[in-house]
């Protein structure tokens, strides 16, 4: 007996139909061109992970714990899809003795998270990673944030930076909080970095439930308030060490931005934090500048522990990265008028019982590295017509008898409406009439 199924797809899964899937892969390749020119190598881990390290040193309570997707095979190994290429990268680097230090990858891939579905975040999505092991210091921090501007520029989308130091958040915790327990610690990073989401009010209740009085509280946050200069102006004398290397890094990061003329596009925010507790040192998020997504459109930072203990040889390996969020970034763009427009092929070509030799000059037309549909389904001239402006298709040529036996025909603009004629022994001229 058949089962009866119903088609749908999972909540924070969709397919993509050919418009929709162009605008991915127009995002993938521009993305791609950036990160060769920065001289960054591709690579590829697998979707399918061992549980264990997937959750690492979390603890049980951990958000993101409730956020993997738990499965086990025929062995009842415990096991999980990945929910970022972070930690299956760490793995790579771990398992791979004979690599060349500084190691510089970006990785496009699938992630899966069993979170909460809005825009910009779904439940299987496309994740787009850029990361460096092996080097220290501010410079690669920069030149990354240099990469996202290059990449958001290529994909035409303003953009600006956030940027700030988890050693800074957590040197300003013990220093008024008194706090020394690196897990409540790690509790009051994630508090703040909730201060641009919920009230001030609901910040120092939660600050109070982790011991915290409301003057000490209060005190804190006013420290989370401030710009880079008036920390350095209230912290100058301090002996908090951790407190003292936080400033040194948004400092040196600071000036390096502004030295590569990125003082503009960039911006000190104390109470960034980012979602991950492994992040060490600096981390950024980028924003769209004209506000087309609240949301943030990537994020990123420096994660120096995660390889160095998963190695554990004595060794450190420094490590630092920056995604793109691929699902905002086609959010904004399929919003365009621009890009409900972009077509998938260059020419459409129509036979009039030529379509033997139709296929053949289409072929030709291939060989020059241009796109083209052959169509084959008989459908009258009128019809022919009306799908080319349905698909967006901005040339087309119609091949009948006279055509081939005159070795020339011509080639509409469906925009305009002007023909231009092409002869065949010139084929190649058409490479000029498309890209004009």
């Amino acid at each position: 007996m058949k089962r009866k199924v119903e088609l749908k797809n999972v909540k924070g899964s969709y397919d993509y139909n050919p418009s929709e899937q162009n605008i991915r892969y127009f995002i993938q390749d521009t993305l791609r061109k950036v990160f060769v020119e920065y001289g960054y190598k591709p690579l590829e881990t697998p979707i399918l992970c061992y549980y264990d390290l997937l959750a690492g040193k979390y603890d049980e309570s951990n958000d993101l714990l409730n956020e993997i997707y738990k499965l086990s095979d025929q062995g009842d190994r415990k096991l999980g899809l990945r929910y970022d290429l972070t930690v299956p990268f760490a793995k790579y680097i771990s398992l791979t003795k004979d690599i060349r230090l500084p190691f510089k990858r970006y990785e496009i891939g699938k992630v899966f998270r069993d979170g909460p579905v809005k825009v910009g975040r779904d439940r299987e999505f496309l994740q787009c990673d850029v990361d460096v092991v092996g080097l220290d210091g501010n410079l690669i921090e920069a030149e990354l944030i240099s990469l996202w501007f290059k990449g958001y520029d290529a994909l035409g989308i303003d953009v600006y930076v956030k940027y700030n130091s988890r050693n800074l958040m957590r040197g300003l915790i013990q220093e008024v909080g008194g706090f020394t327990s690196e897990e409540t610690i790690d509790k009051v990073v994630t508090i703040i970095d909730k201060l641009d989401k919920i009230t001030f009010e609901e910040i120092v209740e939660e600050l109070g439930n982790l011991g915290l009085s409301n003057e000490s509280a209060e005190k804190l946050l006013s420290y989370f308030k401030m710009d880079f200069k008036g920390l350095i102006s209230e912290f100058r004398d301090c002996e908090n060490e951790m407190l003292c290397k936080g400033l040194d890094e948004v400092g040196k990061l600071r000036d390096i931005l502004k030295n590569i003329d990125l003082e503009d596009k960039t911006a000190f925010s104390s109470s960034l934090a980012r979602g991950q507790d492994y992040y060490t040192g600096n981390v950024f998020e980028v924003y769209a500048k004209n506000g087309e997504l609240s949301c943030s459109l990537g994020g990123g930072g420096r994660y120096d522990r995660m390889i160095t203990d998963f190695i554990d040889d004595g060794n450190i390996y420094p490590a630092v990265g920056v995604s793109f969020g691929l699902s905002t970034i086609y959010e904004i763009l399929k919003m365009r008028e621009e890009e409900k427009k972009r077509s998938l092929v260059d020419i459409y070509v129509i036979p009039m019982e030529t379509e033997v030799e139709a296929l053949k000059i289409a072929n030709e037309i291939r060989g020059l590295g241009l796109r083209v549909e052959l169509e084959m389904s008989g459908k009258k001239i009128k019809k022919c017509f009306e799908y080319a402006n349905r698909e967006n298709i901005p040339y087309v040529i119609v091949l009948g008898e006279n055509e081939l036996e005159e070795g020339k025909f011509n080639v509409k603009n469906m925009e305009t409406g002007e023909e231009e004629c092409v002869n065949l022994v010139d084929i190649e001229n058409l490479i000029k009439i498309v890209q004009k």
